[in-house]
Parts: C-alpha cells; structure tokens; sequence
C-alpha cells in the first residue's frame, strides 16, 4: 500500500490556533500531525510567549520550547487588540472547522469572537476554549498556571519523597494532559457532526484535567476517606513497584502479583519470603512496606544495576534502567520507534523533534510543516483564505494591523 498517496486522516479541516504557551498548541499540534491544516495566529512582533523562553535556543535562535509544541502549523501575525485585525480574524475563522483558543475568560467574549457570534457566522464550527478553571465556579476569572493545578490537584500531595517537600512533576503534566484531552473533545465533536451537521462548543479546564488524572489516587480516597500520603517513587496499592538504588545507579522494579512476587524472591535468592506471612501476599506487603522494603533495597546495593535487569530479564520481572535524556534517545527501542525527527527549518537546516506517538502504519503521521517563523505564513494566509493581494498587505503591515 503506497500511503504517501492517501489524504491525511484529518485532510482538508481548518483550524485556527488562538493559543500559546503549551496546553493549546499541543492540542493543536496534535490535529496538524493528524494532517489538519491549522493557522497559528500571533501578535506582531512578540507571538507566542515560548518564543522568548530560553535558553537553550538554536543557532538561529528559535526557542527549543516553542519547537515542542508548534509544528505542522502556519504563523499568521495579527493584531487584535485592533477593529480590523478582528474583522480579518472573523473572516478566517467563517472558512475554519474549528477554533481553539486559551486567553482569560470572556476575553473572546469582549472581542465579540464568542461562540453564539460565531455560529452566527459559522454555525457548524467546533469552539473549544482551553482555561486553567472552565468557564464556570468561583475560579472561573483565574489565569491557568500549571503549577498551580498541579497543587490545586491534590497532585503535588502524593508527588515527591515521603518525608521531603510536595514535589511537581518534572514537565508541565496539567497543560499536556489538558492538551490530549482538547484533542480528543475535538475529534469526538468532528466525528458527531458528520452525523448531526451541528458544531459544539467545548470547556476544558487544566483543573478538570488534572482532578481525573488522579485517577485511582482520587478513587482510593473516595472510597476509604483516607488522604494519601506521598510514597516516593512507591506505588499506594502494590509492593514492590517503585524505584531501588543498585551499586552505580537506580532502577524500577514492578512485582505486580504475588506470581512475580515468588518469581523475584526466587531470581534474588529469598525464597522464604514467599512463605513468610509478613510478605507473602500483596496485602500483607502493603501492609508491610517499610521493611520489605528495607530488605530488598540491602539486596539491590550489592550488584550494579545491568546486573540485576539481566536477572529481572530471564526470570520476567519488569524493570528498567531510570533513564536521563541522553540515554533515552540512545534506547534501542525508542530508535526502533523512531522518536527522534529531524525536520527541515528555513533559519536553521534542520531541528530535532519528537515524533507524534499518535502511530498509524496505514496513514502514516508526517511533518509537513516545521514550527513556523513568526508570521512566516502570514502573506499567503492573507491571499489563500481571503484573496488580498499585495498592496492590501502591504497597507496592512504599514499600519500594524500583521
């Protein structure tokens, strides 16, 4: 099957970016990875906040950040804190299947750029706005910081070593998981109008976001009242799953059921413990964490860390090396995977990516599009969508309208 002839899964759906920073234009960049053709609209002169984040910048001094989150999009600057930069605004998004957005509340709503004047224009448009509290509650005025969510959550509350200080995650978690799930509200609303003919508008919320990550965390909590505590890098429902240190360097080991559990005892030379009641079962190890524990962390000291996974490896027990970056882009698996990119940029040769997890061996994603200079795209946007010719655009950029 020649897949470089078939149309992107998303092919021919517009979308017009209102975001910046990271939650929205992961989202977005997930649908132009899909193949959706998505205008990133940006002020003039300044655009996307990340831009200005560094270092590390390129040689050519594209901001590594900005280059995480914003391929396969075209760069259109407009000013829209002007009447006429909203009217062109208004013209796009009348051609546009979808918009997504994440300024302040009601900041669209003053634009007069809000959902019941859009459908007016666009009445099957998808309007999907992306805020850290939703357009309702008392939050609901608040500006979205991760950060913030992330201990608002209750995330920061089980993050971090057990008797150290509430930790955040190493990455902005709230804002890409907002971003997925953007994402999937999206396709959902695509897939429904194609049998209703009818927009939606979307809220999406970091805090929501963020709250259903919690997931079983949250669950055990409903369910028993008991507030979880952190555990470190252990597991509140299973023991061993957690991080040890070997001789050279730590590793993550999972016994998820007492079959593993007798496995391991085996591989490391403990059988007792299999018939120990202390630790026999999941349960009486949960209850007993502590000192499991502190007995298999004596164990683990004795032998460097490629030592045990060749043993956890022939008995299989699941365990990993706790990698840094350089060795994950060495991983024989991610390069079988291949999730590092170079893609093609007009300033600087080229720039490594991440490639989309989003994998399709009969449509495969692809980057047609590098992240954009800052109105890169914005000349040809202008004449495709709205057949401006150049001295219309050029009166444009004199009067700081692009």
């Amino acid at each position: 099957m020649d897949t470089n002839k078939i149309p992107a899964l998303l092919d021919n759906i517009k979308v017009v970016d209102l975001t910046r920073v990271l939650a929205g234009p992961y989202c977005t960049m997930m649908l132009g990875d899909l193949g959706a053709e998505v205008i990133k609209v940006e002020m003039p002169g300044q655009g996307d906040d990340t831009r200005h984040w560094g270092p590390p910048f390129t040689d050519s001094g594209e901001s590594a950040y900005f280059l995480s989150a914003n391929r396969n999009k075209r760069s259109l600057t407009l000013n829209l804190k002007s009447e006429q930069g909203l009217e062109i605004l208004k013209l796009i998004i009348a051609k546009a299947d979808i918009l997504v957005e994440n300024f302040k509340t009601g900041t669209l709503e003053k634009w007069g750029l809000d959902f019941e004047a859009m459908k007016k224009i666009k009445p099957d448009l998808i309007y999907c706005t992306i805020t850290g509290y939703g357009y309702t509650g008392p939050y609901k005025n608040f500006p979205g910081y991760d950060f913030m969510v992330q201990a608002l959550s209750g995330l920061m509350s089980v993050t971090g070593p057990v008797d150290g200080d509430p930790v955040r995650t190493g990455i902005a978690i709230a804002d890409l998981a907002t971003g997925m799930n953007a994402t999937s509200a999206i396709l959902a609303a695509l897939f429904a109008r194609e049998r209703t003919g009818q927009g939606q508008r979307i809220d999406m919320a970091l805090l929501d976001s963020q709250v259903a990550m919690m997931s079983y965390v949250a669950s055990n909590f409903l369910v028993s009242q008991n507030i979880p505590e952190r555990l470190g890098n252990g597991h509140p429902n299973i023991v061993p799953y957690q991080s040890f240190q070997a001789k050279d360097q730590y590793f993550a080991l999972a016994a998820g059921n007492d079959r593993q559990w007798g496995k391991l005892c085996a591989g490391i030379g403990q059988d007792d413990w299999t018939t120990d009641p202390r630790y026999a079962t999941n349960r009486a190890r949960v209850e007993n964490r502590d000192e499991i524990v502190r007995l298999l962390s004596e164990v683990f000291i004795t032998k460097d860390a490629s030592d045990w996974l060749q043993i956890f490896e022939e008995i299989g027990i699941p365990a990993a090396p706790i990698n840094n970056m350089a060795q994950v882009f060495e991983n024989p698996q991610v390069v079988a995977r291949k999730l590092q990119l170079e893609v093609q940029h007009p300033t600087d040769g080229t720039v490594p990516q991440v490639a989309s997890p989003l994998n399709f061996p009969t449509n495969p994603v692809t980057v047609r599009i590098p992240p954009p200079l800052l109105g890169e795209h914005t000349e040809e946007i202008l004449t495709e969508y709205l057949d401006f010719d150049k001295s219309k655009i050029g009166d444009l950029h004199q009067q700081g309208i692009i």
